[in-house]
């Protein structure tokens, strides 16, 4: 569990507890969970830092984290007011700073208030310093800069919402990649999430006695990926979806034999056709569209 405070509105009296006779000790809550007040300070927009502290938190389950938040921080008071809190909490202080002196104040006053700190980027700044042979210039949100990258992803999340479900057909020879797959199989959510990462994502549902946009069995340029998933999975996804919109009928949308010639029906058009095919039953979105990306810049290298 995580809750998120900015540092300005957080202090000692408001957590409700004091802390142990050691600060680099994390509080109790009881029944074994153990509370860490933990605070992410950056100099540029937090999105990296947020998205260390999210992974490494996710490996201690039983850890209640209260996260508390200083990003944009450019001046020695913000630095100050976090380890000024984190003393009193007895918390640890997770941080991206980039500008030196703001780095410097950062250490010096965590060494004098014995605050427990962790500069997230610098053992991979200075390895990858010294593997090239040239010092890093350092420039605070430099990596969200408005680039291309920026405009690409901006034109990628615009054609994939345009070419959701099947709309506008003529528009797949633009995509870098297609998803196709049956109802429910996670395409539409994996398609934005690539779309995120710069690829001009369609995605196009597979339904039984409706044949596919012609222009599928034409194209060369994109690749295209097949998503199945396990029957008993569907199952379970659809009639969760059939409550939700309060309709109860059977129908062969949530019959396990339906669903299932359905898969392989499906599976075999993918096969026939060459196109690889993604199996999302165990997977997140996170991992199938990695899976995707694999698929994708491998074919990039080969053509």
């Amino acid at each position: 569990m995580v809750m998120t405070e900015p540092v300005e509105s957080a202090d000692a009296e408001a957590c409700g507890e004091k802390p142990e006779s050691s600060p680099l000790s994390p509080l109790f809550t009881g029944e074994g969970t153990r509370r860490l007040h933990l605070y992410l300070v950056s100099d540029a927009t937090g999105e990296t830092l947020s998205s260390v502290a999210k992974a490494a938190l996710s490996q201690f389950p039983d850890v209640a984290a209260v996260q508390h938040v200083s990003f944009m921080a450019r001046s020695r008071n913000q630095i100050e007011r976090a380890l000024d809190m984190a003393a009193s909490t007895g918390g640890l202080i997770l941080f991206t700073l980039v500008n030196i002196e703001l780095r410097n104040a950062m250490e010096e006053g965590a060494l004098a208030r014995h605050v427990p700190v962790i500069n997230v980027l610098d053992p991979i700044i200075q390895n990858l310093a010294a593997y090239l042979g040239t010092p890093a210039r350092p420039m605070p949100g430099r990596q969200h800069a408005l680039d291309a990258d920026y405009f690409r992803r901006i034109e990628a999340m615009n054609f994939t919402l345009a070419q959701d479900d099947g709309q506008n057909p003529q528009g797949l020879m633009e995509a870098d990649v297609i998803l196709l797959g049956v109802s429910r199989t996670s395409k539409t959510p994996t398609a934005v999430y690539l779309a995120n990462r710069g690829i001009k994502t369609a995605n196009v549902p597979v339904v039984p006695g409706l044949p596919l946009p012609e222009i599928l069995f034409e194209l060369t340029g994109p690749l295209i990926v097949g998503l199945t998933t396990s029957p008993e999975r569907l199952v379970q996804i659809r009639r969760h979806r059939m409550l939700l919109l309060g309709q109860n009928e059977t129908t062969d949308y949530i019959d396990l034999e339906a669903i299932n010639r359905e898969l392989t029906e499906a599976r075999r058009l993918f096969v026939k056709q060459g196109w690889p095919v993604i199996d999302v039953s165990r997977r997140s979105i996170e991992e199938t569209s990695a899976a995707i990306l694999n698929l994708y810049y491998d074919r990039l290298n080969l053509m």
